[in-house]
C-alpha cells in the first residue's frame, strides 16, 4: 500500500501544473491527507508517504547546470525562472521515483538476507498476508531448503485457504493452517516466528494485524524466536504506550438482541495491535539485522 500510494502522488506530480516549489510541497500535503482519510488502517500508508515528502524536500536543492554553450536567444528565456523550476519540478520527479525503485527492491533484499535465518528442517510460525514473508519463504525454497511452514488463519473468517502471498503447499514445504486457538498448543513444534508488519515504532515495537500481540507474548513464554521482517519505509515517528495508542474498538459489548455480526467481521480485518519490543527479537530489513533497541538510530538516519 505506501509503495503505490506514493506511486500515485509521482503521477500527481507529473500532471499537476504548479509554479513554485510551496504550491507543490502544499498539493502533496493535500492528496496525502486524502489517501489517508480513504483507508480504515492508514499506519503503513502514512510512515511510507510522510518519509517520501521528507526525501522530496531533502532533495530540494536544483540540478547542477552543464557546461554547455548557450544558444541564441537563452538567456532571454530565463528571465522569469519559469525554466529553473520546471528543472527543480522535474529533478522532483526523478528523485520521486528512484525512491519507489528502491522501495521495490527492498523486499528482495530483505528474501537474500532473511532466508538465512530458515535452516534445514526447520518449522517456522506465520500470520497475516505479508509479502514480504512470502518473498522470504520463496526465497529459502528457491536455495533448497526443506522446511516446514505453520500459517495461523485470520480469525474473523472461517475460511482456511492460503493466501496468495504465501507459496503453495509443496513436498519441499509441508503446511499445516491452524486457528489462533491452537497456537499455544503448536509452539512446542516450531522453530521460530516469523511475521510481517503495517508499521516499525520508534521504540522498536510494531503494529501488526489484530492476533500478533498474542502471538509475540505465546512465542516468549515458550522460548522462541521472533522475526519481523519489513521495509524502512514503515518505520514510523508514533510511540505508543498501550493497545489503545494504536486506535481500533476491539471490545463491543451488547446489551441483548442480536449483534450485527457481519459488519464485525469487516471491522476485524483493518484492526490493528501493538507488539512491544521485548517480545521480538530482531528487526530485518533492507539494510540488514537489527535489534528493536536499534530502531531509533535508524529512524534518525532515515529522517535526519
Amino acid at each position: 500500500m505506501p509503495v503505490a500510494a506514493i506511486e500515485a502522488l509521482i503521477l500527481l506530480l507529473s500532471h499537476s501544473p504548479t509554479s513554485t516549489i510551496s504550491e507543490t510541497l502544499s498539493l502533496l500535503s493535500h492528496y496525502t491527507n486524502i489517501l489517508k482519510a480513504s483507508v480504515a488502517n492508514p499506519i503503513a500508508l502514512s510512515a511510507g508517504t510522510d518519509l517520501f515528502q521528507r526525501y522530496l524536500i531533502s532533495t530540494l536543492q536544483p540540478p547542477q547546470p552543464t557546461n554547455k554553450p548557450e544558444r541564441k536567444g537563452s538567456r532571454a528565456r530565463q528571465g522569469d525562472g519559469t525554466d529553473d523550476f520546471q528543472a527543480i519540478r522535474h529533478h522532483l520527479i526523478s528523485n520521486g521515483r528512484l525512491f519507489v525503485a528502491r522501495a521495490k527492491e527492498a523486499r528482495s533484499q530483505i528474501a537474500n538476507i532473511a532466508r538465512n535465518f530458515i535452516r534445514e528442517d526447520t518449522t517456522v510460525l506465520t500470520y497475516g498476508s505479508s509479502r514480504v514473508v512470502g518473498a522470504v519463504l520463496a526465497a529459502a525454497l528457491k536455495a533448497c531448503t526443506n522446511f516446514k511452514l505453520v500459517y495461523v488463519c485470520n480469525s474473523s473468517t472461517s475460511s482456511t485457504e492460503l493466501p496468495s502471498t504465501i507459496p503453495k503447499p509443496s513436498p519441499d514445504l509441508p503446511i499445516a493452517v491452524i486457528p489462533p486457538s491452537a497456537v499455544a498448543h503448536a509452539m512446542s513444534h516450531i522453530s521460530m516466528v516469523m511475521l510481517g508488519a503495517e508499521g516499525v515504532v520508534e521504540n522498536g515495537g510494531i503494529i501488526s494485524g489484530l492476533g500478533t500481540y498474542q502471538i509475540g507474548v505465546l512465542a516468549k513464554a515458550a522460548g522462541k524466536p521472533v522475526y519481523v521482517c519489513t521495509e524502512s519505509h514503515k518505520f514510523v515517528r508514533m510511540f505508543p504506550l498501550s493497545q489503545e495508542d494504536v486506535g481500533g474498538e476491539v471490545l463491543r459489548f451488547s446489551e441483548g438482541g442480536a449483534g450485527e455480526r457481519g459488519s464485525e467481521t469487516k471491522k476485524d480485518e483493518s484492526q490493528v495491535d501493538y507488539t512491544p519490543p521485548e517480545l521480538i527479537t530482531a528487526l530485518i530489513t533492507e539494510s540488514g539485522v537489527h535489534t528493536p533497541s536499534a530502531v531509533s538510530e535508524e529512524l534518525i538516519k532515515i529522517w535526519y
